[in-house]
């Protein structure tokens, strides 16, 4: 891991991409690893909104959802408009029961959706789970979709 090279010595010149190095950690189910990889991004970029998302992914997959939802939440003070806090805390919101706190988080990352083709299936499922909460069909609880990167 690039931040135990540094720890110990690393070639300075080499600059770590705590960043990358977290969503490659992730994407291998490395998931404390990729955590720590985050921090010590968060220490060089102190507040970034892209890195704190990361971050509450990396907590919700672990299972601290607490955490990953007051992650979301730090996140929308400092930038309203994040879609992916905005999505991952609706679906957070939903597996707790706050079905109507999670529905006004939908609503809002619809309103402002992301773009692009990795965003498409987002988009459609959390259209399909507002359509569920609006339908009141029994307790729709879908499955947590991957949260946004």
């Amino acid at each position: 891991m690039a931040w135990w090279n540094k720890l110990f010595g690393a070639d300075e010149s080499s600059r770590i991409d705590y960043y990358d190095e977290g969503l490659d950690l992730l994407a291998d189910g490395q998931l404390h690893e990729a955590l720590t990889s985050f921090r010590l991004a968060l220490k060089e970029q102190p507040g970034d909104p892209v890195i704190l998302q990361q971050i509450a992914i990396a907590y919700t997959r672990i299972g601290m959802t607490d955490e990953a939802a007051k992650t979301y939440r730090h996140v929308l003070s400092k930038d309203p408009a994040a879609s992916g806090a905005r999505y991952g805390l609706a679906f957070l919101l939903l597996r707790a029961g706050q079905r109507d706190e999670a529905a006004r988080h939908l609503r809002a990352f619809l309103d402002n959706p992301p773009l692009g083709d990795d965003a498409v299936q987002h988009v459609s499922y959390a259209r399909e789970t507002l359509d569920q909460l609006a339908g009141s069909q029994g307790p729709a609880v879908p499955a947590v979709n991957d949260e946004l990167s």
